[in-house]
């Protein structure tokens, strides 16, 4: 079996939550337990820092990760989804997980995956901790899937867990309230180990005091004691000056981030609220976390987040997906000089569009289309839902079309928006890389 032989076997005969969806959620970790016992339980080998939360997560874990780097730590780092290869989700130092060690991790494990038939993202995570214990990782930066309590990720015991927000999405799932959302959040609180909370909201602040106080964990609400100031983004430079404040000893750190996003201020919040209960756990410096920071593309392949693809014309792209998260991104388009704004968008077809699309420009140019995965919303549907909503446009069968007709289309001036969905985004790394 050779490694694209395996990816076919992982995406034909697993199912996959980033593929079909609810049908491949487990709402128990019987199967990651089985896996990682069948493995010798490979998670104890090496500590960790666990990160939850609606948006952010993604962001905040590659920027620990990348400090860690810096600070000298062989470092691992576990995320979904990926965007174009499937070993994105597993890196050490950055490096992706080699082809080979897929392929034999299948191959070595394929009569027990049949046995247990665990998920797409059960496997994965088993894949992960296996592959981090074997190279001897000094500490692993794990990301959560869908929620917590029941995340095939939470059977680890971390040094400090991480919560970065709660808001809505995956909501037929996760429970139908904020606060019950933040209650499966919350189930990667440890005993006796410290948590961060990295926005506080008062309808859910009671659900992680509550778990805090049961487990005999510490608690941090990031943004009560840090503030960060973000210049405003210039669509010319590359990159965001910043400057962290202590609220309680007037500390400041500054640096440069190269994650133009607006919503990076409140997870530079998140990071450095992290990053200052770990340095009584792990030797880091200051020079470390304003390294770590400008050089998390480089240190651990982060794409997709306000990433500006082309600069004449300007192109854009982010994964932000729900209400909070295109809350931001709509935002800062709208600080953008230019003459018109063509978006590229499209959703997964669970996606509650009447929280979403009510945020969209009505002035924009519409490309509505639909990423190359069996979730994506068919585009006819999603342009007749956002015509409801006076946004006007055409359909295309996929992105490459889609992007293709707005490349064609724009004018010097004007702005090209791709997103929705992380698989719409996906689709456009790959559109534009080919």
């Amino acid at each position: 079996m050779n490694y694209y032989e395996t990816l076919e076997f992982l995406f034909s005969k697993i199912p996959a939550y980033h593929r079909i969806g609810k049908a491949a959620y487990r709402d128990n970790l019987d199967n990651t337990i089985s896996l990682d016992n069948h493995l010798g339980n490979p998670h104890k080998k090496f500590r960790t820092i666990h990160v939850a939360g609606t948006n952010g997560k993604g962001s905040v874990s590659h920027i620990l990760a990348s400090v860690l780097q810096e600070a000298g730590f062989k470092t691992g780092l576990y995320t979904s989804p990926h965007l174009i290869d499937f070993r994105e989700r597993i890196r050490i130092n950055g490096a992706m997980i080699p082809e080979e060690n897929v392929t034999r991790f299948i191959e070595a494990n394929k009569e027990v995956l049949k046995s247990v038939k665990p998920s797409f993202f059960e496997m994965t995570v088993a894949m992960a901790f296996g592959y981090f214990a074997d190279e001897k990782v000094d500490v692993a930066v794990i990301e959560t899937g869908l929620g917590g309590r029941l995340d095939s990720t939470n059977i680890i015991d971390p040094v400090l867990s991480v919560i970065t927000n709660i808001g809505h999405d995956h909501m037929d799932l996760l429970g139908d309230t904020l606060e019950k959302v933040a209650i499966e959040k919350a189930g990667i609180i440890k005993k006796n180990k410290p948590v961060v909370i990295g926005e506080t909201d008062e309808t859910t602040k009671g659900v992680f005091l509550h778990k805090a106080q049961i487990s005999g964990s510490g608690i941090l609400f990031a943004d009560e004691r840090y503030f960060c100031i973000l210049d405003e983004y210039d669509q010319v430079s590359e990159g965001r000056r910043y400057e962290i404040k202590d609220l309680e000893s007037n500390y400041k750190l500054a640096g440069t981030i190269l994650l133009s996003g607006d919503y990076q201020q409140k997870n530079l919040i998140t990071v450095y609220g992290a990053l200052s209960i770990l340095k009584s756990e792990l030797k880091i410096s200051e020079k470390n976390i304003i390294d770590g920071i400008m050089k998390v593309r480089i240190n651990t392949g982060l794409s997709g987040r306000w990433q500006v693809i082309s600069r004449n014309p300007l192109v854009i792209c982010d994964t932000g997906h729900n209400k909070e998260g295109l809350e931001y991104v709509t935002r800062q388009l709208g600080k953008i000089k230019r003459a018109k704004l063509h978006v590229v968008i499209g959703f997964v077809n669970d996606k509650d569009t009447d929280l979403v699309l009510p945020l969209l420009p009505a002035d924009a140019i519409y490309y509505f289309s639909k990423a190359s995965v069996p979730r994506a919303m068919d585009e006819v549907l999603l342009m007749q839902k956002a015509s409801q909503y006076s946004l006007q446009g055409h359909s295309y069968a996929d992105v490459s079309s889609a992007i293709q007709k707005a490349m064609n289309s724009v004018q010097p001036d004007d702005v090209v928006f791709i997103g929705g969905s992380t698989f719409v985004v996906a689709d456009a790394l790959k559109f534009f890389e080919e």
